[in-house]
């Protein structure tokens, strides 16, 4: 019976998260990987085909187990205002249970190189992509916000308030506070307040 590889896909990621998390993307290499996990460097190369891979999976986990939690959060309550506040508060709840994670999402994809990414890696990015702005578009219609202004303050509430709570405490490295969530529910409850169904 073959022996089990002492280094699995996700013990590498995890090692790759922690760097990106410490030292931005630029810190994640191959021999970064091997070295924190006390690898040979051949078993990154066996699972990766190379740094460019390597970056694509990291941003990719991490997004997709974002991404999954917030369309669910989005699409939780049938009151769309709601939804917006459990949404904003997943942001911030997701980000203090994985502060590392959360440090990858504050860069971007272009930081993880991904106009260098295969056809197969930016598919997934764009299908992640597409469930979630789907998501986002249905909670905007149903509060009624079909022009520019309206667009913005739901993309305010839902992803720039939230996230920049998040960014001050974990770029300080320090961890978010007791109270982030239930303040960044009322922030988001208060620009959306006023805003109705069509």
């Amino acid at each position: 019976m073959a022996r089990p590889p002492r280094f699995d896909t996700g013990q590498l990621l995890d090692a790759a998260v922690r760097l990106a998390a410490d030292g931005g993307p630029a810190a994640v290499t191959m021999a970064a990987v091997a070295q924190a996990v006390g690898a040979p460097s051949g078993s990154v190369y066996h699972r990766f085909a190379g740094r460019t891979a390597l970056l694509a999976e990291v941003w990719l986990r991490t997004t997709e187990h974002f991404q999954e939690g917030c369309t669910a959060a989005l699409g939780s309550d049938p009151d769309p205002v709601r939804a917006a506040c459990a949404t904003a508060r997943y942001v911030v709840a997701w980000s203090r249970a994985h502060p590392e994670e959360a440090a990858v999402l504050l860069y971007g994809a272009r930081d993880f190189g991904r106009a260098e990414w295969s056809a197969e890696h930016t598919a997934r990015a764009e299908s992640g992509n597409t469930r979630l702005f789907a998501a986002v578009a249905a909670l905007a219609e149903a509060l009624g916000a079909t022009d520019d202004p309206a667009r913005e303050r739901l993309t305010l509430a839902l992803v720039d308030l939230p996230m920049s709570l998040v960014r001050r405490h974990v770029r300080g490295g320090r961890p978010l506070p007791p109270y982030a969530e239930d303040l960044t529910e009322q922030c988001t409850a208060a620009l959306l307040r006023d805003m109705h169904a069509v």
